[in-house]
């Protein structure tokens, strides 16, 4: 489909009908490849979405209990929950209203969303450029491991993504044909997105200033007007809210204090006893203040004062230091133009037997002590034997080192498999791993980390639960490894292995494969030539005001993001705007090698017509 978009511009088949018909196949055909690539995310990772930001996800499902059980006014005053803006809470319990306290209904809601956010952005490239270059931008939305993996977890960042498409969709339409609904929709959209998340408070007016130039002189300023104050009116219900309740004026929610805090610490080296965490934030603060309780919650009753006190904490350091400050800034919005390295499509499909273990009878069980005595060792990690059998590993310095590596065990070919093993970290960090024989193919793998907050002798017992598939496999291994840390401490359960019986899955991976092969392209390596490429193209063409509107989002967030602390999630919206770029620069890739070919053609032609003649 994309080579018959790009023939079809190349050859000049314009006709007004075609050209509609052939939108319409595309676009059918990226939601279909979105909403593809986003399913096999979900099978692939769904276990392990609850696992991220848990702290943050339990904020979240609080707030829609209180609405879900009818407590309106426990959701409005709620003290302890003001670090996030109140949409994805209400969005939830409309859903669970429906649908049932359910993780898979969000997903699906989620994944939904993302696939029509492909929609826009292929809009958006197609207002802007060609059908060919909207076709790629497109596909390269589909196919992002990074946009299909953030959909799939219990965060709200994905979601905002999708209005702040539409804003800059009818922001692109407003420059092309002035209409004041146009910047109305545009700002209203804008205002539902921090409804979600509040990065995008300050958007409307970076972007009001940044349009002002590309319109005409008659309403310039009246368009801009009405693109802001869009924005204000629909916030307007949580300012209304939080000055009721916190008698404060808070346009969205608390945060910016501890963000700012931990963005400085990031960089500073320990130097001014800045903590790195929102746990190491509060318990500070109960030390200097002689508050015990500020421990216990990161806002509390007395929320938008802490807030305001890492606030001044903040600015006061950046006063003192405002060009290092500057040139941390700096080196932060840079790193967003990163991708982030997230799971991609595995090759293979998960399991098709369910996870309960009640009825079967493992087919192969190792105690601790017999899985290290036939085990490879690191030669400088240390096992001890613990009085209940079990097995306490010290791990070696390397932050990525290999620990223990099994002996080979016998699994049937073409069979589900589910490895229970018991493990609870008391520092550091591990990840187990399912290999071959080999171990050049792994085939699970599942990360162990620390509860924050909690002593080495009161950490949880992780059971961990690797399903995987055999495959042609008829030997495997299990490996533990350190990841990231420089050392860790784990004591070892008995491992368990567990037969479910003949996949039923394996035709997938005929889907998977490619999927897999072309998202291991979505790296920086590979994407920061063709964005460096795509901007110079348009500069050469002196299509000044496409790069400008592809921009203004990635620079707002380059620009006020970069102050604070940031994970790669809360500015994601940039990379939709950035493949873009990038499809341009494919495309004008693939102009110039057919012009080559063409004129490589030509010659060959006349040099066998001469020497015939």
């Amino acid at each position: 489909m994309l080579c018959w978009a790009l023939r079809a511009q190349l050859q000049g088949e314009n006709s007004p009908k075609l050209i509609k018909h052939k939108r319409l196949v595309i676009v059918m055909l990226l939601i279909a490849l979105a909403l593809t690539v986003r399913f096999f995310s979900w099978q692939d990772n769904r276990r392990d979405a609850s696992k991220v930001e848990t702290l943050v996800t339990r904020g979240y499902e609080d707030s829609t209990r209180q609405l879900v059980r009818g407590d309106v006014r426990a959701f409005l005053t709620d003290r302890t929950h003001l670090d996030h803006p109140p949409g994805y809470p209400i969005l939830l319990s409309a859903l669970f209203r429906v649908y049932g306290e359910s993780d898979g209904a969000i997903q699906i809601l989620q994944i939904l969303a993302d696939s029509l956010a492909v929609f826009f952005v292929f809009l958006i490239a197609g207002e802007l450029f060609s059908l060919a270059v909207a076709a790629i931008a497109g596909m390269l939305a589909a196919l992002s491991p990074q946009f299909a993996y953030y959909s799939i977890l219990l965060l709200p960042d994905s979601l905002a993504v999708l209005p702040l498409l539409v804003a800059m969709y009818f922001v692109v339409r407003a420059l092309k044909q002035p209409r004041f609904w146009y910047f109305i929709a545009a700002g209203s959209f804008v205002g539902l997105s921090c409804w979600l998340r509040a990065n995008a408070l300050l958007l409307a007016p970076f972007l009001a200033c940044l349009i002002v130039p590309l319109l005409q002189r008659a309403n310039r300023f009246r368009y801009a007007l009405a693109f802001v104050l869009s924005t204000a009116v629909v916030i307007a219900p949580i300012m209304i809210k939080n000055a009721i309740v916190l008698h404060r004026f808070i346009p969205l929610s608390l945060g910016a204090g501890q963000k700012l805090l931990q963005g400085i610490a990031e960089y500073d080296q320990g130097r001014f006893n800045i903590p790195k965490t929102d746990l190491g934030i509060i318990r500070q603060e109960a030390v200097m203040y002689h508050r015990p309780d500020y421990a216990l919650f990161l806002f509390g009753q007395d929320g938008v004062e802490r807030d305001r006190w890492r606030i001044r904490r903040g600015l006061n350091v950046i006063a003192s230091h405002p060009f290092w400050y500057a040139g941390v800034m700096f080196r932060r919005g840079v790193s967003f133009l990163r991708l982030a390295r997230v799971p991609i499509t595995a090759g293979d499909p998960p399991i098709s037997h369910g996870f309960d273990l009640s009825t079967t009878a493992p087919v192969l069980t190792k105690e601790p002590s017999e899985l290290v005595a036939d085990a490879i060792v690191s030669p400088q990690a240390k096992a001890t034997a613990l009085g209940d059998g079990q097995v306490r590993v010290e791990s070696d310095a390397s932050q990525y080192g290999m620990q223990i590596v099994s002996s080979t065990n016998r699994v049937e070919i073409h069979h589900d498999y589910i490895l229970r093993w018991p493990l609870k970290l008391e520092d550091g960090r591990m990840v187990t791993e399912v290999t071959d024989e080999s171990q050049s193919r792994i085939l699970s793998s599942e990360n162990v980390e620390l509860v924050e907050g909690i002593a080495a002798k009161d950490q949880p017992v992780n059971v961990l639960m690797l399903s995987f598939i055999s495959g042609s496999q008829k030997q495997i291994r299990v490996k533990l490894s350190n990841n990231g840390g420089p050392s860790s401490i784990a004591q070892l359960g008995h491992l368990e292995l567990f037969d479910l019986g003949p996949s039923r899955r394996e035709w997938m991976s005929y889907l998977r494969l490619p999927i897999r092969t072309v998202q291991k392209l979505f790296i920086t390596a590979c994407t920061l030539p063709l964005l460096i490429l795509g901007i110079a193209s348009m500069l050469w063409r002196r299509d000044f005001r496409s790069l400008i509107l592809l921009s203004m989002v990635p620079l707002y967030y380059m620009i006020f993001q970069s102050a604070f602390h940031t994970e790669r999630r809360y500015v994601i919206a940039i990379h939709y705007l950035v493949f873009v770029i990038l499809a341009v620069a494919i495309h004008r890739i693939g102009v110039l090698a057919k012009q080559h070919i063409a004129n490589r053609s030509t010659i060959l032609a006349k040099q066998l017509l001469n020497i015939t003649n």
